[in-house]
């Protein structure tokens, strides 16, 4: 395609990640087995809050249904071509799948920041003020606030895909990255990318740092007031109805601040740092989340009891 002296790109190979050939069987049936379970796990944990009275009405689990239903796009965006990789040839992807890949994962990723950070400050309004946690926390609110990560994470995605694609496309087209990213998909531009590197560094940055220190700051004040809890039964609920969250807080961000955060590097870790929030985190998130977590484990025996009274009859 001719367009303004330039032959534009069409389409972009992903090279995927480097592997030895003979695991490539091995790699494919585990990327494959990571892909479903992630889809089954958050799947089930997102019925389970939605059919049970007893937590479909209540914030944590309004943004706990919503962190399943990210986790789930992310995880589909991102695996299936990863493990497709494994058994064939590689296929390239069209310029538009490129953009539209690249969106969907900041989209979901930036509104995944945003939820953390309501999920820690409800945490820490349910144990820094729990006389008024009902009336400064409720279930509408809590839906408003989960709107407002999806507007906010929308708006952040379409401008990192508008900044990055505006941008001539015209030399190779190889991607040395198993996704379409802004770091990889920017070295193959046709032009200087110095002012997009800067943007991506600051939004991203604002976006990372501003989330990750309202967390600290909240979990500051939650450990201040577990330490004044009397019993020790009392805080050790408290430690472990925190403890997940700030399980997956540090499982998500730390990768992230390493990708994103060193404008103009190119590392070859930066590949195995990517798989924790693509592929990673959103496979861990049910298994913490159910494991640590007694309401849901309680949730879920409901329903399946539920379930096994309904077949007997």
């Amino acid at each position: 395609m001719q367009r303004v002296n330039h032959t534009l790109l069409t389409e972009f190979i992903l090279t995927g990640i480097p592997y030895p050939p003979r695991l490539r069987t091995l790699l494919f049936v585990f990327f494959l087995s990571i892909y479903i379970l992630t889809q089954l796990g958050n799947l089930l944990i997102l019925v389970t809050v939605w059919t049970d009275p007893q937590l479909h009405a209540r914030p944590m689990y309004i943004f706990l249904g919503v962190l399943s239903l990210i986790d789930m796009g992310i995880s589909s965006i991102i695996v299936p071509r990863l493990t497709m990789n494994f058994r064939s040839a590689i296929k390239p992807i069209l310029f538009a799948g490129c953009v539209a890949q690249l969106y969907f994962y900041h989209f979901l990723g930036s509104t995944q920041c945003f939820l953390y950070t309501l999920m820690a400050y409800d945490r820490y309004l349910a144990i820094c003020r729990p006389l008024r946690y009902p009336v400064l926390m409720t279930a509408k609110l809590s839906t408003l606030l989960a709107s407002g990560a999806w507007v906010a994470g929308s708006i952040h995605g379409a401008l990192q895909a508008i900044l990055t694609f505006r941008l001539p496309y015209c030399g190779p087209n190889r991607v040395d990255y198993f996704f379409c990213d802004i770091p990889a998909v920017l070295r193959l531009a046709c032009a200087d990318t110095t002012v997009n590197e800067l943007v991506t560094f600051v939004d991203i940055g604002v976006v990372v740092a501003s989330c990750f220190s309202l967390i600290l700051l909240s979990y500051i004040q939650i450990i201040r007031a577990i330490l004044r809890i009397r019993t020790a039964d009392g805080r050790r609920r408290a430690f472990s109805t925190c403890g997940a969250h700030v399980t997956v807080v540090t499982v998500y961000y730390v990768p992230c601040a390493f990708i994103y955060l060193r404008p103009g590097t190119n590392s070859p870790l930066d590949g195995a740092a990517a798989l924790f929030p693509t592929a990673i985190t959103p496979f861990l998130n049910p298994l913490i989340y159910t494991l640590r977590n007694q309401e849901v484990k309680l949730a879920l025996k409901r329903m399946i009891g539920g379930l096994r009274t309904k077949n007997k009859v």
